[in-house]
């Protein structure tokens, strides 16, 4: 729509004549998003993007929909008409209008505002249903049940085939399959872990993953993930490498791994500002053409191929002739399995093509997009005599020669703004594979790269996205810091910092999570009803203020709030956190009751409030082998309702209760661990040995 009429001379003079155009990053402005958006659905019945909106002159729309082609065609009113027609409205029958938009806006507002409607006892369904005060029942009494139910609606909607949920279009929704992970160890007879194994295993598969480069599109068109929105998102990649994290600690797969690498080698190559930020999106377009960045002819995937492998092969002899420091490095770098087939570059090429689903007829408008979504990997290594491994290796090189060429291609636009909620994603998920990487010797590198990069990042929000008030601003881009921080902003940046905390021990982290928390409690808490608005107190005044709980495509701010909180009590033992997060719980409880898999991140928090914890202390020399060793022991497995905090010696200026845990010899630098499992705590231990044992008790 942008293309066909926001960048059409015709439609601007109109626009121009007889309106003030205003285009809104939904972005950088969320809160102005939301709002809209739900105008958008009292008024239509539905929602979505692109949103366009008629406003009086004090922000009140009478007018709302989505896409609007230019002209009026098929049935669908286009945009031209709709603007001549308003604009002859508004000069004959004004008052009408203005009369409409203030009935719109007091039904809007019940919506966001319907909390006395709940007092009086009226039982109309509106956006977000919150208790009463005095009415509370704790969470014990009623979690449970909506975690069974939310499991139950899911079962019915799983595609038992293909993975995800429901009909095309699918999107990741990581925190689907989190919920489903912890689902799993409390109900380890159900389904749940299947369902998480066969979702993460077809979008791997499918085109809606970037093979050749790495990282994963917003969404798949269609049921088997194999025709992307070509968009690439950061919350998007974010999210799915925490829970292919999560999941390779549960199953041991290495490809959950292996594709949460490839993640972070994608986000840290291209995503990644100078600075230590990351930028927010890649678009689907290059050249005006959607995905053309992204898709081959099987002519010209076999032409850079047979190109390739000709260039090494001559490579490889040359250097055989001329044994120089070049030959090892050529040769270490050349898998071994290629020389086998070197001389039949060709079969590699039709290997490749058969693995990837690379025809002539194309799977997108006429070209390929790599996909192993409907090849059978195991059968092909068999008829060629490969093992899987091997076939894998042999692959991977390809997919580097392909690599190689598609840099030469002219790239898609990158939305280079740096947001602190989508930053805050991303940090949590670099502080998580720093955790998981600890416990395997070969990943030692790269754990400390990731969490390097994670810190990095940190460091960068706090230094260049903060006011000289101390106030967390949402949106950094070419040196310009600005907008007053969202709920999301906070809630998702200390998420992120319980993560690197968690990896690292560094108080200071904690330190700023406390901060953060503090203020997050004066700017947006609802001191009457319970939960948090989405933009502070001393935002600008907009026509309503919104309080989001939905988990769309990425978690709402309340939800990952009542995790922080949840996590905060069992990390520091004050019990403020706690009552605060049992009145986020009881705020929410009817609308989680409504249908609970639309706030399967909100009931992520629940499964933590709920399920057996532990409460882990490692107290000792952060920079010591003895405490890595620790750490390796706790993050090999996965421990969704632990906690772990450090005593390095300061920390108990601001959390007292870490006085109690101390190193019997911090002199002889040992490290000791401390468990506490429901409130019972055990004898301390001081090997890794011992602590292994422990943790499997």
């Amino acid at each position: 729509m942008e293309r066909e009429s926001f960048e059409d001379r015709e439609v601007a003079e109109i626009l121009n004549r007889s309106y003030i155009s205003i285009k809104v990053d939904r972005e950088e402005r969320p809160d102005i998003d939301h709002m809209y958006m739900n105008y958008c659905q009292v008024m239509t019945g539905s929602g979505g993007w692109p949103l366009t909106a008629l406003l009086t002159p004090d922000k009140q729309p009478f007018f709302a929909g989505t896409y609007f082609p230019k002209n009026s065609q098929y049935g669908r009113p286009g945009l031209i008409d709709i603007l001549k027609q308003v604009a002859k409205i508004w000069q004959e029958e004004r008052e009408k209008v203005l009369e409409s938009a203030a009935e719109l806006y007091e039904a809007v507002a019940k919506q966001y505002y319907n909390q006395k409607q709940v007092l009086i006892g009226t039982q109309r369904k509106t956006g977000i249903t919150v208790s009463a005060p005095g009415e509370e029942e704790n969470v014990f009494t009623w979690g449970k049940g909506i975690i069974r139910k939310s499991y139950a609606l899911m079962e019915k909607s799983f595609d038992s085939k293909f993975g995800g949920f429901g009909n095309a279009p699918k999107f990741p929704s990581p925190h689907n399959l989190g919920f489903l992970m912890r689902y799993s160890l409390e109900e380890p007879q159900s389904e749940a872990l299947n369902m998480v194994e066969k979702t993460l295993d077809n979008m791997a598969d499918g085109g809606i993953y970037d093979h050749i480069g790495y990282g994963f599109a917003r969404y798949s068109t269609d049921r088997y993930w194999q025709v992307p929105h070509f968009e690439k998102m950061l919350y998007d990649n974010a999210g799915l490498a925490f829970i292919y994290l999560e999941a390779y600690q549960l199953t041991r797969k290495e490809r959950f791994a292996r594709i949460s690498r490839e993640i972070f080698k994608y986000v840290l190559r291209d995503m990644t500002s100078p600075e230590g930020g990351f930028y927010s999106a890649e678009d689907a377009d290059s050249e005006g053409e959607e995905g053309k960045y992204y898709v081959w002819s099987d002519i010209e995937v076999k032409k850079v191929l047979l190109a390739g492998l000709q260039a090494i092969q001559e490579k490889l002899l040359e250097s055989k002739e001329n044994e120089t420091d070049q030959t090892a490095k050529l040769q270490e770098k050349t898998p071994k399995i290629l020389n086998k087939f070197l001389d039949r570059r060709e079969k590699i090429a039709d290997i490749y093509c058969e693995a990837y689903g690379i025809n002539e007829e194309g799977s997108y408008e006429g070209k390929n997009i790599p996909s192993r979504i409907f090849s059978i990997w195991e059968e092909i290594a068999y008829r060629h005599e490969l093992q899987l491994s091997e076939l894998e290796e042999l692959l991977s090189f390809c997919n580097e020669l392909l690599f190689q060429e598609r840099k030469k291609r002219i790239r898609p636009a990158k939305d280079d703004k740096i947001l602190v909620s989508w930053n805050g994603l991303m940090i949590a998920a670099l502080a998580k594979g720093a955790q998981v990487f600890s416990s395997n010797s070969k990943f030692k590198a790269e754990r400390e790269g990731l969490l390097l990069a994670a810190e990095k990042a940190v460091g960068f929000i706090l230094s260049k996205m903060i006011d000289p008030r101390g106030r967390l601003l949402a949106r950094y881009r070419e040196g310009d810091a600005g907008l007053l921080a969202y709920l999301d902003d906070y809630a998702f940046l200390i998420y992120g910092l319980l993560e690197v905390y968690t990896a690292s021990g560094k108080p200071e982290y904690l330190k700023e999570v406390l901060r953060l928390q503090e203020e997050q409690e004066r700017l947006f808490h609802d001191n009457v009803y319970g939960g948090y608005y989405f933009t502070g107190h001393d935002a600008e005044e907009l026509l309503i203020r919104p309080k989001e709980i939905h988990d769309g495509a990425m978690p709402s701010g309340n939800s990952v709030s009542a995790y922080n909180l949840a996590r905060l009590w069992k990390i520091t033992g004050d019990q403020r956190w706690q009552q605060l997060a049992e009145k986020q719980f009881t705020t929410f409880k009817a609308t989680l009751q409504d249908y609970p898999p639309g706030h399967n991140a909100f009931l992520q928090a629940v499964q933590f409030y709920l399920g057996e914890s532990d409460e882990l202390v490692l107290s000792g020399s952060l920079n010591s082998k003895e405490m890595a060793d620790m750490q390796a022991v706790i993050f090999e497995d996965f421990r969704p309702f632990s906690v772990l905090a450090y005593n390095e010696g300061t920390v108990d200026q601001f959390i007292p209760r870490m006085k109690d845990y101390s190193a019997p010899d911090p002199v002889a630098g040992k490290v000791t661990a401390y468990l506490c499992r429901n409130f019972a705590c055990r004898e301390p231990v001081d090997t890794p040995g011992k602590l292994k044992a422990l943790l499997k008790e």
